[in-house]
């Protein structure tokens, strides 16, 4: 990413500060910010993500089905070059990741084909990464 690439920030409710640390740093590999007793700053592959305290708005979402599955309608995550969404994979099938959507190609041979997974965070915040063969995909109609 230059310097002239945008970053994108979000800010996400969570209901224990200390299982989110766990999970994003130990689980996903992201790296710390800044933290206070009520928020935590991480490096979300060079993103800006804040878990903020809310355990009475964590995790709540309805769901919608594509292509067969029920997708948490209220979801964020990334979008990996192929190679590093199955590295990914790989690593959380090895820590047991308990899967939404098991790692999968979904709309396979047609515009927009991709790589998908869901899972959620201790909290019950889903997250979506998935892989495209070409960024020209990502917007395939």
């Amino acid at each position: 990413m230059d310097n002239t690439t945008p970053l994108f920030h979000l800010a996400f409710p969570v209901a224990d500060l200390e299982d989110t640390l766990r999970f994003y740093r130990d689980v996903l590999g992201c790296d710390t910010g800044r933290r206070t007793d009520e928020w935590i700053d991480f490096n979300f592959w060079g993103h800006q993500v804040v878990a903020h305290l809310s355990p009475d708005e964590a995790g709540k979402s309805s769901l919608n089905d594509v292509d067969g599955h029920d997708v948490p309608a209220k979801h964020f995550g990334l979008i990996l070059e192929w190679h590093e969404w199955e590295k990914l994979a790989e690593r959380l099938e090895e820590k047991g990741m308990d899967f939404i959507i098991e790692p999968y190609v979904r709309f396979k041979g047609k515009p927009g084909e991709q790589a998908t997974m869901f899972f959620k965070d201790p909290s019950g915040n889903a997250l979506e990464f998935k892989a495209f063969r070409s960024r020209e995909q990502i917007f395939a109609g």
